[in-house]
């Protein structure tokens, strides 16, 4: 656990151990997951306010979705973030809980939460301006989750423009076949876990007892933009995955009609070939063309003739 004490003037400073809160200003307790099962009972220590058993589970709950709620005596936001294991064709999640108190903020994320580390170190070092309320520290730690997700367009951007050029090689047959479906379940799980980040962040604001302020109102505006941004990113990734697979379908379609029509044209020139020798070939004793000195020569340059007059016609006819 780590203990922040923000003062109302001065810069934040860690504390050791908390037995009671101070006379002034706002405590921030950032548990780790794993290590916090008996965090509940020290807020009810610290504050008196006891924390609904059912909160305290869903703080536990590493893949809780976006959720915002609220009881006497303090609100609870949870806000799913992006896990470091994602990279351009898995996208992991995990949720970080939020509780709003009167003079407390409490955190409560995974081990390796990069936006935890980020937003503590920016804290305790006084980048920036510092926040005095549970509300702006909260501001702060959700902006810096909003930005893990907007690093990540480039990167999937990129990947998939790489997707679409090993699909148009016509030289190597694609395989990938796994990873394009990948980029397809990203967009997807993308658009929804904005669509529920949005409506915590929202239902938060609308309901909260807070006095957000003009500047505070303001930032939450710039939030959700944020968030819109990264929704409008996972629809076009999954417009454009879609189009590369229907792209890759026409030009495979093309290049099979490419290979019917050269096969008919090839066709169509000894099907007539074919059945001069067929008839040629036919076993009656009257036939006085069997009997020619320089039929052999005839018949022959005669079906070589006509190949070569279909092929030009077929070359005219811009068929080959």
């Amino acid at each position: 656990m780590d203990c922040i004490h923000i003062g109302e003037q001065g810069p934040p400073r860690r504390l050791d151990g908390l037995e009671a809160l101070p006379a002034g200003g706002m405590v921030w307790l950032d548990f780790v997951r794993d290590e916090a099962r008996e965090w509940a009972a020290l807020v009810e220590r610290l504050t008196g306010v006891r924390i609904h058993e059912q909160h305290v589970q869903d703080s536990f709950h590493p893949t809780h979705p976006s959720f915002f709620d609220s009881i006497t005596g303090y609100e609870m936001v949870i806000f799913q973030g992006l896990s470091p294991e994602t990279d351009d064709q898995r996208m992991v999640t995990r949720s970080t809980a939020f509780f709003l108190l009167e003079r407390m903020l409490v955190t409560i994320h995974a081990a390796d939460s990069r936006s935890a580390q980020i937003v503590r170190q920016r804290v305790l070092d006084a980048v920036g301006r510092t926040p005095r309320r549970p509300a702006e520290l909260m501001h702060m730690m959700l902006s810096a989750m909003v930005d893990r997700f907007l690093e990540i367009r480039e990167p999937q951007r990129a990947a998939l423009d790489e997707q679409q050029e090993a699909l148009l090689d016509p030289a190597n047959p694609f395989q990938d076949w796994t990873a394009l479906v990948a980029f397809r379940s990203n967009a997807n799980r993308l658009l929804l876990l904005c669509e529920e980040q949005t409506d915590a962040v929202e239902s938060w604001r609308e309901n909260t007892a807070v006095e957000l302020g003009h500047h505070l109102e303001v930032r939450f505006n710039d939030l959700l933009e944020h968030i819109r941004r990264v929704s409008s990113h996972a629809t076009l990734l999954h417009h454009d995955t879609e189009a590369v697979i229907q792209l890759h379908f026409s030009a495979v379609a093309h290049r099979t009609n490419e290979v019917v029509r050269v096969l008919t044209v090839v066709s169509a020139i000894f099907l007539p070939l074919t059945l001069i020798a067929g008839i040629f070939g036919m076993n009656f004793q009257n036939m006085p063309e069997l009997h020619t000195h320089y039929g052999y020569y005839a018949s022959l340059g005669g079906m070589l003739v006509l190949a070569v007059v279909l092929l030009g016609v077929f070359r005219w006819k811009r068929y080959i």
